[in-house]
């Protein structure tokens, strides 16, 4: 009875004596490929939700039901600084921001991130510097209640 017909144990080919240089081109090609392909959302610096004290988006029921995709975001954590990928603006130079990226997009759309202490003046007028721009929909960010749940 043969019990090692291919005899695959005589035939392996012999180590090579070095390894080293297939290990650094293999992690430079790492390296390479996650600063090239890297995600801006993969540990972006970014703004604490549900903090105590902190930033905090209103509730609405039905929050979810009308949720829309949207290209373009900016975050309100208090009446006249908005935060954008660039960093903090004020509200005179939103409008200026609002356009370059209104001109980025085939269909831009406006998702608005603000603070449940934010006024309501406030969010009518980035509403109206961003239709000023050329978006063609302004959403506001609401959490969807959990009372009577």
């Amino acid at each position: 009875m043969i019990t090692r017909p291919l005899d695959l144990a005589s035939r392996p080919r012999r180590t090579p004596r070095n390894f080293d240089a297939f290990y650094f081109i293999n992690a430079g090609l790492i390296v390479l490929f996650f600063l090239l392909f890297g995600s801006r959302f993969v540990l972006a610096p970014g703004l604490g939700v549900r903090l105590k004290g902190g930033f905090a988006l209103p509730t609405m029921e039905g929050a979810q039901a009308h949720a829309v995709a949207t290209n373009v975001f900016i975050s309100v954590p208090r009446s006249g600084v908005a935060l954008v990928d660039e960093g903090m603006i004020n509200y005179t130079e939103l409008g200026s921001w609002l356009q370059a990226r209104a001109k980025e997009h085939k269909a831009p759309a406006l998702l608005i991130r603000a603070d449940q202490h934010v006024p309501v003046q406030d969010l009518a007028d980035i509403e109206a510097k961003a239709s000023a721009a050329g978006f063609i929909y302004v959403q506001v960010a609401f959490e969807e209640s959990t009372e009577g749940k």
